[in-house]
C-alpha cells in the first residue's frame, strides 16, 4: 500500500511540474535573432569566459521566448528542447506570425567555387538550429529546430569536393538532423547561415596542395589595449605586450619559411573586441588561425604550457602544437577540448590556442621575458604546424 501511494504522489507531482510547463509554453511572445554574433546557450552555468555555447545562431532567426531569468530568455526549440540566449539578441517582432507546423523541404549541394562546397538546405522559416563535427568518419551534424520532414529529394552535383553523402533523419516530431559526411579526415572549416528561408553550409575544401607554404596563416595576440590579460610575479609584465612579441617572432619566422599569406589580428597595443577579430577573421577566410595567450593560475607553482580547442574536427594541429613546445623542457597542462573561449568557438577555419606558459610561475615568467625564448617558441609552432602537414599528406 505504501508503495501504490508513493506511485500516486509521484504521478500527481509529475503531473503537476508538466502542467506548470504547459502553462508557462502558453504564455510565450515570438522574436527574433539580432546583434553581433548572437549564441545559443544549453543552460545558466558560468565560468570567466561565460557558459558552455550551443553556437553561434544567425540573425532574424525566429524564436519563441517562454521565460526570464537574470539578463537571459529561456527559448522553445522543439517540444523536448529548450536554450538560453542574452537578452540583447532577442528582439520582439510583432509581425511575425506563427505557422501551425514549419517545414524542410528540398536540398541542393554543389562547389559554388574553387574553394568550397555549399549545400542549401529550403524551409519554411529561419528556423533555430545547432551544428557540430564529427569524426572517425568525418561529418557535419545539423538539427533544425521546430519542423517536420518534407524533404523528398537531396540533389548533389558531380562538382562537389568535399561533401560525399547527405542524409536526414526525422529523429523526433519536430527535430530533423541532417548528416554530410565529408570525403577527407581534416575538417577545413564551414559556415552555417540563412539565405532567406534556405539553410545554407559553406563548406571549405582541402586544399589540393597541402603544403604549408600554401596556406593562410592567421596569428591573433591575446588581449591589446585596455584589455591587459595577466600580469608577470615578479616583474609585473603584462600579457598583451608580450603575446604580441610571440606573435611577431612567429609572424618573422613563417615569413622567412615562404608563408607568403600571413594575418596578424593586430601589431600594435590596441583595444580589439573578440568579436571583432571572430569577424574580421570570418572575412579574411585563413585556413588556421593560431592565438597566442600566458597563462595565470592563483597557485604559483603550476607551470607548463596547453592548446585548447572546441571542435574535435580541430584537434589534430593542437596536438602537434602541443607535442614541440613540451621538446622545450616546459611542463605539460594539457591538451584541452571544448574549451569555452571566443576564437576557439567558430567552425568557419581550423583554430587552435596556445597558453604559452605561465606569468604566475616565476620560472616561467622568466622564460617569457627573454627574446632567445620567444624565438624558440616560434620555431615550435612551425614544427607543430610541419607534423600536421605531414600527417594530412600521408592520409592523402
Amino acid at each position: 500500500m505504501k508503495l501504490f501511494i508513493a506511485f500516486l504522489i509521484g504521478l500527481i507531482v509529475i503531473s503537476n511540474v508538466l502542467h506548470a510547463q504547459d502553462s508557462l509554453r502558453a504564455n510565450y511572445w515570438l522574436g527574433k535573432s539580432t546583434g553581433k554574433l548572437p549564441s545559443l546557450a544549453y543552460g545558466l552555468g558560468d565560468d570567466r569566459l561565460g557558459g558552455a555555447k550551443m553556437g553561434y545562431i544567425d540573425t532574424n532567426v525566429v524564436f519563441k521566448i517562454i521565460d526570464s531569468v537574470q539578463n537571459m530568455y529561456v527559448v522553445q526549440l522543439s517540444k523536448f528542447h529548450t536554450a538560453f540566449i542574452d537578452k540583447s539578441y532577442i528582439k520582439k517582432d510583432s509581425s511575425i506570425h506563427e505557422n501551425l507546423f514549419y517545414l524542410t523541404n528540398s536540398v541542393n549541394a554543389s562547389a559554388t567555387d574553387s574553394s568550397s562546397d555549399m549545400v542549401s538546405i529550403s524551409l519554411s522559416e529561419k528556423l533555430p538550429y545547432k551544428s557540430w563535427m564529427e569524426i572517425n568518419p568525418s561529418k557535419i551534424i545539423i538539427e533544425i529546430y521546430g519542423v517536420q520532414s518534407n524533404t523528398n529529394w537531396i540533389t548533389q552535383l558531380s562538382s562537389l569536393r568535399e561533401v560525399k553523402n547527405i542524409y536526414y533523419n526525422q529523429i523526433e516530431d519536430d527535430v530533423v538532423q541532417f548528416v554530410i559526411e565529408l570525403k577527407h579526415t581534416q575538417h577545413w572549416g564551414y559556415h552555417i547561415f540563412y539565405d532567406n528561408n534556405k539553410l545554407e553550409l559553406k563548406i571549405k575544401h582541402q586544399p589540393q596542395k597541402i603544403e604549408l607554404s600554401k596556406l593562410k596563416i592567421a596569428i591573433d595576440a591575446g588581449h591589446g589595449g585596455t584589455n591587459v590579460g595577466a600580469e608577470g610575479i615578479k616583474t609585473k609584465i603584462e600579457e598583451k605586450e608580450y603575446t604580441l612579441k610571440f606573435a611577431k617572432a612567429l609572424q618573422q619566422l613563417l615569413l622567412k619559411k615562404g608563408v607568403s599569406k600571413v594575418i596578424m589580428t593586430r601589431t600594435t597595443d590596441t583595444s580589439f573586441d573578440m568579436k571583432d577579430r571572430i569577424l574580421m577573421l570570418q572575412q579574411a577566410n585563413p585556413d588556421i588561425v593560431i592565438s597566442l595567450h600566458l597563462n595565470s593560475s592563483g597557485n604559483t607553482q603550476i607551470k607548463g604550457t596547453s592548446t585548447y580547442y572546441k571542435h574535435i574536427g580541430f584537434r589534430p594541429v593542437s596536438q602537434t602544437i602541443l607535442n614541440r613546445m613540451l621538446e622545450i623542457k616546459l611542463d605539460e597542462f594539457g591538451n584541452v577540448g571544448s574549451f569555452n573561449f571566443g576564437l576557439n568557438a567558430p567552425t568557419d577555419f581550423i583554430n587552435v590556442l596556445l597558453e604559452i606558459a605561465f606569468l604566475s610561475n616565476e620560472q616561467d615568467e622568466k622564460r617569457i621575458s627573454d627574446t632567445k625564448f620567444q624565438k624558440l617558441v616560434a620555431i615550435q609552432i612551425y614544427k607543430g604546424l610541419t607534423d600536421w602537414v605531414q600527417q594530412l599528406q600521408s592520409k592523402k
